[in-house]
């Protein structure tokens, strides 16, 4: 059997990579943008960072903006329209995950119209066309969905998130600019860096890993877990580190998928709307816990990825406890909550469980799960 990996066409990195913009648009003979972004970015003139390169270029643009966290069929589908109506032939999404998951499933929706339902795309939906040119633009240090082939969507009717994975969605340029990173509040820059540092340990446990993809996320895990408390501070070296961790973990990811913790924190984010990093920063220690006998050697490696010192010296049982303590005291110091009794509800545990099994996240998982195991994972955290 083959490995895949799919990457961006392109990708730059670096403070004032945005500028780029222009020349890749004109070079691709693209002619009008419809730029999605969130109110939130669009009234702090975050977006306006964007806007400003393509006026100077003299690039038209048309701007959606009727995106929120974790972003919905309805979202979606005005979108669809918004993007019909305004005569646009490539899109350039600035945000996090919400705007560019968003703008996935519009570009795909225009090329493949067969899947206008939305809910059809859940999985690795039959897509014929590559999804409209898409130039992503993150403003947070975490999804890394500029690079990745997956895009989630929430039923708000189901009360469900559902992933999509689609090599047709990737955007064909990457520009990521730590300068677009630095107005995240504190809150926003832990969750997210989480998120991240999820991705990287997920990816690099997952059934599928294999040699390419492990070099990501260990790379990955030594970048995030040495940048993630300054960029929460702000500083400069920090804000940088988490721009490029994030990234290469999402080359790695993207590419051999992820496991229970994101099946648990998808049924979080469609229940309470809990914030997606903080759902998997709360989550990501318990599991590894539970995923702990699974994973042969692997937790030594995490452990020096994060700077444990003597792993070479240490036991299995050691080492393995080694890197859960590490994870838990970098969520600790970057102000994460350590369990869900603020989040989850009793009753609702039954159908969390459920909706994380249904995810297309658990069959990456490790360690063979059931309804029930799950069921346990989140009532050891309440």
């Amino acid at each position: 059997m083959s490995n895949r990996i799919v990457l961006n066409e392109t990708s730059y990195h670096g403070a004032g990579a945005i500028q780029e913009i222009a020349a890749e648009a004109k070079g691709r003979g693209f002619q009008k943008a419809f730029v999605c972004s969130d109110p939130d970015l669009v009234k702090f003139g975050v977006t306006g960072k964007v806007l400003k390169v393509l006026d100077d270029a003299g690039l038209a643009y048309e701007v959606y903006s009727n995106i929120k966290a974790n972003p919905t069929i309805e979202n979606v589908q005005t979108g669809v329209a918004a993007f019909k109506a305004s005569g646009a032939d490539y899109i350039v999404a600035i945000g996090g995950g919400s705007s560019m998951d968003t703008a996935k499933a519009i570009g795909i929706i225009i090329a493949n119209p067969e899947f206008e339902d939305v809910r059809s795309l859940e999985g690795t939906a039959a897509t014929k066309k590559p999804c409209v040119p898409i130039i992503a633009v993150p403003t947070t240090a975490g999804t890394a969905a500029e690079v990745t082939i997956n895009y989630v969507i929430t039923d708000v009717e189901k009360k469900r998130k559902f992933v999509c994975v689609d090599t047709h969605d990737i955007p064909v340029v990457a520009v990521i600019d730590p300068e677009m990173m630095s107005s995240m509040p504190k809150g926003l820059t832990a969750a997210t860096g989480m998120d991240a540092l999820t991705h990287a340990i997920e990816g690099y446990i997952t059934k599928a890993a294999w040699e390419m993809t492990d070099m990501f996320h260990l790379k990955a895990i030594e970048i995030i877990s040495k940048n993630l408390r300054g960029a929460v501070e702000n500083t400069k070296e920090g804000r940088e580190g988490m721009a490029l961790g994030q990234y290469i973990a999402g080359m790695g990811f993207s590419n051999v998928g992820l496991g229970i913790v994101h099946s648990m924190a998808h049924a979080l984010g469609a229940v309470y709307d809990t914030p997606h990093g903080v759902a998997n920063a709360i989550l990501l220690p318990t599991v590894m816990e539970y995923n702990a006998p699974a994973t042969g050697e692997k937790y030594r490696e995490i452990a020096r990825a994060m700077g444990v010192e003597g792993v070479d010296q240490m036991s299995q049982e050691e080492y393995r406890k080694a890197a859960v303590d590490a994870v838990r005291k970098l969520s600790q110091d970057v102000g994460i909550p350590a369990d869900l009794k603020e989040i989850a509800k009793e009753e609702d545990v039954p159908f969390l469980a459920e909706s994380a099994y249904a995810d297309a996240c658990r069959p990456g998982n490790p360690r063979d799960t059931s309804v029930e195991e799950i069921a346990a994972l989140y009532r050891s955290l309440m």
